[in-house]
């Protein structure tokens, strides 16, 4: 049957951490019923799960597909949605602990499902290849300043404005101590003309915490149709892979473990426990990982939904 969830993820309390949808045993909807169903939902992102593609084993070996989309877009992967739908897959299943692949617009992605001593889950998402963009020139950072209603000297000093990528890109934007991060109003429509000039649709203005091995986010996105997302995973991974690179936080030469904070500015704290894995003092491979709440369920009769008929079931989406 499929199934329509309301999942709080990056969080065990109900009405913090990343809002998401999820829509279990998708496999009969078209990709306009996925868009139209996240459109409706409102939610930064809206994953829908599906069986497993015909795969010749390897590398493309999968135990299930997902496809995931904003209100306005489909997107190739997104973190908190992963995590959301592997809990209410995990809960709706009662499964235990289990390692799987699932397929994405990003490639396939391991994922471990850890079921916990109450009966509760943790999800851990190792996420896709690093890649890390060139710094941003002068005249990008200022108008990245500018967007952000900042001034290019709240940038911390020394550090570069740079795309980074595990999957899904996201500009690294560091701020030096002292900046009200949560106070950040960015114009919307200037950052979504810089995203469309850089390729890159994701802005992630962070802070290390001065005690302990943490960091401040935020992350606005509109021009996917996400003005701020409260807890981002497809941020706070790279950014783990950033902090390695420019020497930021202390580890011991083969892993960092650090926890994203972000929401607070939007009501909505959650952390994503991230880990990079480290070889020769460069990063080599990412996880997140983090709880979930489930707020409803319901069943979605999808005999009611605009352009059933003659409607094709949705495929894994190539990857990008």
């Amino acid at each position: 049957m499929t199934r329509l969830f309301h999942i709080d993820a990056f969080t065990r309390i109900p009405f913090r951490g990343n809002p998401a949808g999820v829509v279990l045993d998708a496999d009969s909807l078209s990709a306009r019923q996925m868009q139209d169903l996240a459109r409706e939902l409102k939610h930064s992102e809206t994953a829908f799960v599906t069986a497993p593609r015909p795969h010749g084993g390897g590398e493309d070996a999968h135990d299930l597909c997902i496809r995931y989309f904003t209100p306005t877009t489909e997107v190739p992967i997104c973190g908190h949605a992963t995590i959301a739908a592997h809990y209410a897959r995990a809960v709706s299943l009662g499964l235990d602990t289990v390692e799987l692949r699932q397929k994405t617009g990003a490639g396939v992605q391991r994922i471990r499902v850890e079921r916990q001593a109450d009966g509760d889950y943790r999800i851990v998402m190792r996420q896709g290849p690093l890649s890390f963009g060139e710094p941003l020139s002068a005249a990008l950072r200022g108008a990245v300043a500018g967007a952000l209603g900042l001034g290019e000297g709240d940038f911390a000093p020394g550090l570069p404005l740079q795309i980074v990528s595990t999957g899904h890109s996201k500009v690294m934007v560091p701020l030096r101590p002292g900046v009200a991060l949560d106070a950040i109003a960015p114009d919307q429509a200037a950052l979504a003309a810089l995203s469309a000039e850089i390729g890159c649709n994701g802005w992630f203005p962070f802070q290390l915490r001065p005690c302990g091995r943490a960091t401040d986010g935020r992350m606005f996105a509109p021009a996917i149709g996400i003005p701020e997302d409260p807890v981002t995973g497809n941020a706070n991974g790279p950014l783990g892979a950033y902090l390695v690179r420019h020497g930021l936080m202390p580890h011991d030469g083969k892993l960092l473990r650090f926890d994203g904070q972000q929401g607070r500015a939007l009501g909505r704290d959650g952390v994503v426990h991230v880990e990079v894995a480290i070889a020769q003092g460069a990063p080599q491979q990412v996880s997140i990982s983090g709880g979930a709440v489930i707020l409803f369920s319901a069943p979605l009769d999808v005999s009611r939904l605009a352009g059933t008929s003659n409607t094709p079931a949705a495929a894994c989406p190539p990857a990008a």
